[in-house]
């Protein structure tokens, strides 16, 4: 027995296919303010009426807290959305104190993001430009894992008490972090180096 097919009209439909897309592509859903500019919306309030909507119809399923929190009913059956901690901003310039809390979260698609459902993840904001030859820029967002790196891995690092985000290297059997912009030292520990996440993906909000 089949169930009444949903009706949608022409606007939903965009909407829902615009999300999927964005889930694709991006791996992480887009904000009110995303759809708001996408379609042009007057306001953030016209794209949660429209987010609304959909939800009634049940083709999305939102949570009431997070700005990002929508998701595909055949996405959770599959077990591939999850939501990853934000560990507040990580230097990508000269190793800095930070604190280690979470500030928020950000629900994704794991499979897209090349992540298990059981892996350690969390994210950091990324301030500096240190490692801009990487293409990773002030205000982007680095997905990490925990996990071993490998040499030439994108960490973040504990490098004698202060963290930064950089390439890992070992040469000589010594290893270090190497800025990917020439402006930049290697850093060298003098007493301890400790990874604490490995680089999986980038997420970059396009303006």
């Amino acid at each position: 027995m089949t169930g009444t097919p949903i009706k949608l009209t022409d606007r939903q439909r965009e909407l829902l296919e615009y999300l999927r897309q964005h889930q694709r592509e991006q791996g992480v859903m887009p904000s009110t303010r995303d759809i708001q500019r996408h379609f042009g919306f007057s306001s953030q309030t016209a794209a949660m009426s429209h987010l609304r909507a959909l939800e009634k119809k049940g083709v999305i399923q939102r949570h009431p807290h997070k700005a990002r929190a929508v998701v595909f009913p055949e996405d959770l059956e599959r077990g591939e959305i999850v939501d990853i901690p934000v560990y507040g901003s990580i230097a990508a310039g000269y190793a800095e104190m930070q604190q280690q809390h979470a500030d928020s979260s950000i629900t994704v698609d794991a499979a897209t993001l090349g992540l298990s459902r059981n892996s350690r993840a969390f994210a950091l904001k990324v301030r500096g430009e240190s490692m801009i030859g990487a293409n990773i820029c002030p205000g982007d967002i680095v997905v990490l894992e925990v996990r071993e790196p490998r040499p030439r891995d994108i960490v973040a690092a504990l490098i004698d008490g202060e963290t930064t985000l950089k390439r890992y290297v070992i040469e000589n059997g010594q290893p270090f972090l190497r800025a990917e912009n020439p402006d930049f030292p290697d850093l060298v520990p003098v007493q301890e180096l400790v990874i604490q996440g490995v680089m999986q993906t980038l997420i970059r909000r396009m303006n």
